[in-house]
C-alpha cells in the first residue's frame, strides 16, 4: 500500500489485497471516493467510478467513461484497488466554500459561484 493516508482515500493510494483489513476499508472508501478508481484484476485493469457496494461485500457496481452501464464485479476477482483520479470532493466543504468566498469579496477580488474544473490536471 502507498500510505499517504490511514484515515481515508487520496489520489495515488493502492491497497492490495492481501493486506485484508485494509482492502475491506478500500472497499468502503471506493464507493465514497469522487474520483476515478483502478480495479486490478488478474487480466486487466479497470479505470472506473465505484458507485455501489452490496451488503454482504460480495459484489460492487462501477461506470467508466467510456460506458455508462452499471457494471458488477465479484469482490473476490479484485486484487488491487487504485484510488488514480483526482478526488473532486477533497477539502471541500460548504463552509468551506462560504469562508473563500467572503475572503474574497472582504478583499476586493471576484468572487463568483463558479466550480472547481473536474478535468485531471
Amino acid at each position: 500500500m502507498t500510505e499517504q493516508s490511514s484515515t481515508q482515500p487520496a489520489q495515488g493510494m493502492s491497497i492490495e489485497r492481501n493486506d485484508a483489513e485494509r482492502f475491506e476499508q478500500a472497499l468502503h472508501w471506493a464507493v465514497d471516493y469522487r474520483g476515478d478508481v483502478t480495479l486490478c484484476t488478474e487480466d486487466s485493469e479497470i479505470e472506473c467510478f465505484v458507485f455501489d457496494l452490496t451488503a454482504e461485500g460480495d459484489t460492487l457496481r462501477y461506470m467508466t467513461k467510456q460506458d455508462l452501464t452499471r457494471i458488477p464485479l465479484a469482490v473476490p476477482q479484485i486484487r488491487e484497488i487504485r484510488f488514480s483520479g483526482k478526488d473532486t470532493a477533497a477539502g471541500k466543504s460548504f463552509e468551506r466554500w462560504i469562508q473563500r468566498y467572503i475572503e474574497k469579496k472582504l478583499a476586493g477580488e471576484n468572487a463568483s459561484i463558479e466550480c472547481d474544473s473536474l478535468e485531471d490536471e
